[in-house]
């Protein structure tokens, strides 16, 4: 069992702790360990903190085998299978820290110190409303986590070129892949879910996350809504999280969630016409790689045609 750390005590009755850290499990019993033990050296240098882990309805025993690893964890039943917006929201609802929120996926193992600092980036200046650590492959190899706002022509760039070329071009691509940008102050339009901290004052300006996207988009969705509150997002090379990722890129059904989603969050932010023609290029992207046999992009034509997805793989 885990030593239980000054920083990662929950803050006394009626007091708001300084930071909250929240994460959401879904039949997560084979990675929430390594999650859980970075957590009490990643909190080093933060006052109090409270750790919430909200279970989306697990059937593998993750609950307990968080209340047994991480009994300064609060575990919150969510009751079922909301999606990861919704799962947050529980947690949300329920209090956020008194300068901010470490947002987290279970896989996610961060290094010593990391929160300090993504606190101080937020702290340093009123327009830095949210800060992204480096990211790292298992490997330790740098993974492309900052993102450009999608639009109409990084859809037909990514569709034409495909992702990893159309990313050399910004107007083509929302992928940033140019290494030399990831430094310490970068800036991005949004950038990776795995960890966001959000600074209290964002998260009044900008409120819960959005629940209608189930699963993928909703970083998206939250980073450019903070960014219409006037809020940057911000890069933070010295907080690192190694999360090993890859899952999408080999579920069908994950990659008819993200299809679906992008056309989603486009329409939310554009007219119909836009919304239509983006949804086309995006139709046509993946009936294209499905064309060559690719069973992932054959998932999400189905899906896009359908205009929906199955809630479970």
């Amino acid at each position: 069992m885990l030593a239980v750390p000054d920083a990662v005590a929950a803050a006394s009755a009626g007091t708001e702790p300084e930071v909250v850290v929240v994460a959401v499990t879904y039949n997560s019993a084979a990675i929430v360990e390594p999650f859980l033990e970075s957590l009490p050296t990643a909190l080093k240098g933060i006052d109090s903190a409270r750790v919430v882990v909200v279970d989306n309805a697990s059937d593998d025993g993750t609950p307990d085998l968080v209340r047994s690893l991480a009994p300064w964890a609060v575990v919150v039943d969510a009751g079922g299978n909301l999606g990861y917006g919704a799962g947050l929201n529980v947690a949300l609802r329920q209090g956020v820290g008194e300068r901010g929120v470490l947002v987290l996926n279970p896989d996610a193992v961060l290094s010593a110190g990391a929160v300090r600092s993504l606190l101080d980036e937020v702290s340093g200046s009123h327009e830095i409303g949210v800060a992204v650590p480096r990211i790292l492959d298992t490997s330790g190899n740098l993974k492309f986590s900052l993102r450009r706002e999608p639009t109409l022509l990084r859809a037909v760039g990514e569709a034409v070129l495909g992702g990893h070329r159309a990313a050399r071009f910004p107007r083509l691509g929302d992928m940033i892949r140019d290494p030399a940008y990831y430094v310490h102050g970068a800036t991005a339009d949004w950038a990776t879910g795995a960890a966001m901290f959000i600074s209290r004052r964002t998260f009044d300006a900008v409120g819960l996350w959005s629940e209608e996207f189930f699963l993928y988009s909703e970083e998206t969705d939250y980073a450019l809504r903070a960014r219409d509150a006037g809020y940057h997002l911000s890069y933070v090379p010295d907080a690192v999280a190694v999360h090993p990722g890859g899952e999408m890129s080999r579920s069908p059904w994950l990659w008819s969630v993200l299809a679906v989603n992008r056309t989603k969050l486009y329409r939310k932010r554009h007219g119909p016409i836009a919304s239509a023609a983006y949804w086309c290029v995006v139709v046509l992207n993946e009936a294209v790689r499905a064309a060559l046999g690719r069973p992932t992009h054959r998932a999400a034509l189905v899906a896009l045609l359908r205009g929906r997805i199955p809630r479970s793989a």
